[in-house]
């Protein structure tokens, strides 16, 4: 998945103004303005790095002479103790940005570890694990690329580049076939329509209105199983729903074709990342 980089930018200076306001206090009165220093950022745990870009280009954001230099990609499986990158130049900011930056490495490496685990366990079954919607409000775009980056799959990343009737649609619309119907009418061409259903009656009313991709919402594997078998390749089938890493195989067992986990997103323990600053000299010091 390719960053859109104007987007990022807009992401990182948010959060450096959430952070910094009118300044750093702290290191404007206690570290000298023409101070350098290197530092380095390291893995406090085992996981799956990502998220470095957005460091990188967190600090070149504050200031465009730091230096900084990745010692992993992202996407790399990193042990406790690993270097990451190394950061040098001005040290003002690279202490300013150390929080913002480390938080992007943390959350995104998070999010990518956990994905990496369940995409590892799906290795010979046809499933894929795919992410949801339930995202941080503004860091939907990273931390779908976090998603990726962990070997998942991206689904609709917002309300706009894909059908996905629910329930309350459903309700609304007066059934399934009703609202099938419509969406094909008003909806682009090109565009996929996924139905979610609760039970085999749903199935059953989506296969009729032909829809593109049936959604299992909330069914124990066992359903899940039978309802692959009465769809017989007429849709592509989702599950969804309460779905972890002690029930994934039962549900990629029964056939489906991707498995969607909000909680790749939405409950994810961020990675132990850290940054230590080495010695801080003035420029004078290194002529």
């Amino acid at each position: 998945m390719l960053l859109n980089m104007m987007l990022v930018d807009e992401i990182i200076e948010r959060a450096l103004q959430e952070d910094i306001g009118t300044g750093d206090i702290t290191t404007t009165s206690t570290i000298p303005a023409d101070a350098v220093t290197k530092a380095f950022i390291y893995a406090g745990e085992d996981g799956v790095v990502a998220g470095l870009p957005i460091a990188r280009r967190t600090f070149y954001l504050l200031n465009k002479d730091i230096e900084f230099t990745a010692h992993k990609k992202d996407g790399e499986k990193i042990a406790r103790g690993d270097v990451l990158a190394t950061v040098s130049g001005p040290a003002r900011p690279i202490l300013t940005g150390e929080r913002v930056a480390l938080n992007f490495i943390q959350r995104l490496s998070g999010i990518a570890t956990r994905t990496a685990v369940i995409a590892e366990m799906l290795t010979y079954y046809h499933a894929v694990v795919v992410d949801t919607r339930k995202t941080t409000p503004g860091l939907r775009m990273l931390e779908k690329y976090a998603v990726k980056t962990g070997g998942g799959k991206n689904h609709r990343f917002g309300l706009y580049d894909g059908v996905l009737i629910k329930d309350n649609h459903i309700k609304v619309a007066g059934g399934i076939k009703k609202a099938v119907a419509m969406a094909r009418a008003n909806a682009p061409h090109t565009t996929k329509i996924e139905v979610e259903v609760e039970d085999l009656t749903g199935v059953s009313e989506a296969l009729e209105a032909r829809a593109d991709v049936i959604m299992l919402d909330n069914m124990d594997p066992a359903s899940v199983k039978e309802a692959v078998k009465m769809i017989d390749g007429q849709a592509l089938v989702e599950v969804s729903g309460g779905i972890n890493e002690n029930n994934v195989l039962d549900y990629a067992k029964a056939g489906v074709d991707f498995i969607s986990i909000g909680a790749l997103t939405h409950t994810v323990k961020a990675l132990d990342i850290s940054m230590d600053v080495g010695e801080i000299k003035l420029k004078q010091e290194l002529i």
